[in-house]
């Protein structure tokens, strides 16, 4: 049985991508906000070293980095390129997109509207904004719901649905599961504008920016701010699957103003901020949250495994443990920007990364082995050892998918397993495979570039078990090993689903509805059907997410409805 694929974990398989060249050339630009040698100089080269060999394994074009404690920011660094064609170095001063960090300045606004008396938490949030349309059979969908992203609401569709008659579906009783929500804090957004009388943009400056000292953060991405931006770069094919060596063009500029990720910042500013939360919500001349409040933004309120596997949800914030210390975190991910934050809340310490390119990976490796060398320093220990760089062609069980393998309609390829690497075999050509995640693989070769590669066990609950089958889009694949049923039943009218739907905004993109093995699926992910014409995305338990077909042509659908987002059928494979 082939395992499931997850929307999120397709999306960075799919929506990844990485510098087409290796920079010759490594730049370090430093500056630091303190006269006289950093406490932490001691253990700025063996981060160097580490940050050189991330982002080459990664290929990313540039990045900067901050590293901040209790005291202020310690040192600022650049790396790279912000403009991989002209060979242009980053610079300090540039901004780069925060993402979803920002969810966190939400929260601290709204804490600080808390505060004043002027929100309560438990509040139905259908009564400040009544105007939010939601369809719900549970208990009312509130702040604090929202802020732990535990509403039960779809994740990513608009918050201000095209069709007027539409409502976003709850699916489970709020308080219950973690599912993360861009649209909630889209609607955090319009709540801190509505209580505080002001846009949320002037609500960032006046509660956050200025009492920390941002001055060179700007609260909504704009095309005023481009120039001010290192140039960034997306995917240049951004329908398909690529490889780590993909490649990039420059991306198109956006305008984002709400809640869900809005902000663009500086290193320097994020080391005032991050100096802010090492101090438990105290600012330089006086606190930004009550040390209750604070205490709510830093509790694990609920298990957010999509974090990690000990990770919690405070509000707009991770929770997590590391070496025995309570870490607040957050990574955020943009069209061309990928973010990473880690603090050290024990021990005040904390650092921020990012990279002017979305290559389906955050700099998570470099934001927290720069807090944990700070720490090692702040203790006189020894310093760590960096993370392990993982290569996508280092595949461990290499020989578990060796063989061949044979569609129903008699198209054969060939896997070969040699050492802890993985060739295809295919018309002549010997083509590497890269690993995405568990049993699931890119392949650069035009038979299989549309589709993730994904091979299938026997049991599928045993990770042990061997191989037995594989999937590329709606085409399967067995060999000698399988034992199965070959043939499966599935309702016609699926049929006229099938194809590839796109919307142009670089947030939704393409997604492919095909047939695999008498199953419904959307991009990897299986839909199941309901009485009421929907179909729910069945990658996790109690999934949110939904896809309605509509507008018939010729026995095609020519139109979806993604979570309330609109796609369109594209005649194109």
């Amino acid at each position: 049985m082939l395992s499931s694929v997850s929307r999120r974990t397709f999306l960075n398989v799919s929506g990844q991508a990485v510098a087409a060249v290796v920079a010759t050339q490594f730049f370090v630009r430093e500056s630091r906000a303190q006269e006289g040698k950093s406490k932490y100089a001691d253990c700025f080269k063996p981060l160097d070293a580490f940050i050189e060999q991330y982002m080459r394994a990664m290929n990313s074009p540039g990045m900067t980095l901050v590293m901040a404690d209790r005291d202020g920011v310690q040192r600022v660094a650049t790396y790279g390129f912000a403009d991989r064609e002209q060979q242009a170095a980053v610079k300090p001063g540039q901004l780069f997109e925060i993402g979803s960090i920002s969810k966190s300045f939400v929260a601290n606004c709204l804490l600080q509207l808390h505060q004043e008396g002027k929100l309560d938490l438990n509040k139905p949030i259908v009564e400040y904004l009544p105007w939010f349309r939601i369809e719900s059979s549970f208990a009312p969908i509130t702040t604090h719901h929202l802020l732990t992203h535990s509403s039960g609401l779809p994740g990513n569709g608009p918050l201000f649905l095209s069709d007027p008659a539409a409502k976003h579906r709850a699916a489970n009783p709020p308080g219950e599961r973690f599912h993360y929500c861009n649209t909630g804090f889209a609607a955090l957004g319009h709540l801190v504008w509505t209580l505080d009388g002001e846009s949320l943009s002037d609500a960032f400056r006046h509660r956050v920016f200025d009492p920390l000292g941002m001055t060179e953060t700007s609260p909504v991405i704009s095309l005023d701010i481009r120039e001010k931006l290192a140039k960034n770069y997306s995917i240049y094919q951004n329908d398909r699957p690529y490889a780590r060596q993909g490649r990039l063009s420059e991306a198109q500029a956006i305008i984002i103003t709400d809640g869900a990720g809005c902000i663009a910042s500086t290193p320097h500013d994020m080391g005032l901020y991050i100096q802010m939360i090492a101090n438990h919500g105290q600012g330089p001349k006086s606190p930004l949250l009550s040390a209750e409040s604070f205490a709510r933004l830093s509790q694990a309120h609920i298990k957010a495994e999509e974090f990690g596997p000990t990770a919690s949800y405070g509000y707009g914030i991770a929770v997590d443990s590391l070496d025995g210390h309570k870490i607040l975190r957050h990574t955020g991910g943009m069209v061309s920007f990928a973010s990473s934050m880690h603090v050290d809340i024990d021990d005040g310490v904390g650092a921020f990364a990012s990279i002017n390119a979305m290559q389906g990976y955050r700099p998570n490796p470099v934001a927290q082995y720069a807090m944990q060398l700070m720490r090692a320093e702040r203790a006189s220990t020894s310093f760590p050892a960096p993370p392990p760089l993982n290569s996508p062609m280092v595949i461990k069980n290499a020989s578990d998918y060796a063989g061949k393998y044979q569609s129903g309609a008699g198209r054969i390829f060939e896997i070969e397993a040699t050492g802890e690497s993985l060739w295809l075999l295919h018309q002549g050509e010997r083509v590497a495979l890269e690993a995405a995640s568990s049993d699931t693989f890119t392949v650069n070769h035009p038979d299989f570039h549309r589709f993730a590669l994904i091979f299938g066990r026997a049991d599928q609950k045993d990770p042990k078990s061997p191989v037995v089958e594989a999937g590329s889009g709606g085409e399967w694949f067995t060999n000698s090993k399988y034992a199965g049923p070959k043939t499966f039943d599935y309702p016609k009218e699926w049929e006229q689903y099938v194809g590839h739907y796109r919307n142009e905004s670089p947030w939704v993109g393409s997604t492919r509805i095909f047939v695999f093995k008498g199953k419904l699926m959307a991009d990897g992910v299986e839909l199941e059907p309901r009485l009421d014409g929907l179909f729910i995305l069945q990658d996790e338990e109690h999934s949110p997410e939904w896809i309605r077909f509509g507008d018939m042509v010729n026995g095609k659908c020519m139109h979806a409805k993604f979570s309330g987002e609109d796609l369109w059928r594209v005649l194109t494979a």
